[in-house]
């Protein structure tokens, strides 16, 4: 099954690492958030990745086409500019790179890569969100479901504490930063085939606005709920507490 993860945006909430590269492309422990999320995919056996880019997808293309000489030992001979390997990466990813403009949001990049999908059912997940999601699960809930469309959800804690009074005033509970019963979409989506018929090419079609309003309102979108670990890259603090779980060995995607 074909995987999308979608790395064309400009990262504008984390400019500190982003002015000259996409977020995706930021590191956690050294490999870029987007390595991270693929190695996950890939310990379920999903390793054909498409990744529709935008801002800066040039740092992408070179990072793919340099992969081999990044994570091996070589011997350069400088007279004849012959390369030898000595440990090649054990890495068996099949990935494809496609532009697909800089301004173009989600939707539309994903029409755009059409052409690479050739399989009847297609996953599609952000290319800033880690997470300890049993991919094979999601996958079985989706054709359980019968839906042409499945996301995951995920409860976060409030920003804020809260607080309930009585009507005089009078403080009846406290509590700091609750899970919220609501659930957001944390991306981890899987797709029929069909479902790129719901989506145009033209640079504003977005993926969470008419199409999925649209699967929703027809029946035809399920939600996976997930109560593990999810943590998006969204700001220079998501940033520095993804690196700190790593550091201390404890970064739940990995397990």
């Amino acid at each position: 099954m074909k995987t999308v993860i979608l790395c064309g945006g400009k990262g504008t909430r984390m400019r500190e690492e982003t002015e000259y590269k996409p977020k995706p492309m930021v590191e956690i422990g050294g490999r870029p958030v987007m390595w991270h999320i693929m190695n996950r995919y890939a310990r379920y056996g999903h390793k054909d990745f498409v990744l529709p880019l935008g801002y800066r997808g040039e740092y992408i293309k070179q990072y793919f086409w340099e992969y081999k000489i990044r994570n091996t030992d070589f011997t350069v001979d400088l007279a004849s500019g012959e390369v030898q390997a000595h440990n090649s990466p054990r890495t068996d990813w099949k990935v494809t790179l496609c532009d697909t403009g800089e301004d173009t949001l989600k939707g539309a990049r994903i029409k755009q890569v059409a052409k690479y999908i050739d399989t009847d059912r297609f996953m599609v997940t952000y290319g800033d969100g880690v997470s300890d999601i049993d991919i094979n699960a999601l996958v079985e809930f989706h054709k359980k479901s019968g839906k042409i469309g499945t996301f995951t959800g995920v409860r976060m804690p409030s920003r804020f504490g809260t607080v309930k009074t009585d009507d005089e005033g009078n403080i009846t509970s406290w509590q700091e930063k609750p899970v919220l019963d609501e659930f957001i979409n944390c991306g981890f989506f899987v797709f029929k085939r069909e479902f790129l018929d719901y989506l145009t090419e033209d640079p504003d079609c977005d993926l969470e606005k008419e199409p999925l309003m649209r699967l929703a309102a027809e029946g035809q979108l399920s939600m996976y709920p997930h109560q593990g670990f999810w943590q998006c890259m969204d700001t220079l603090r998501d940033y520095q507490n993804l690196n700190a779980l790593w550091n201390n060995g404890d970064a739940p995607w990995t397990k």
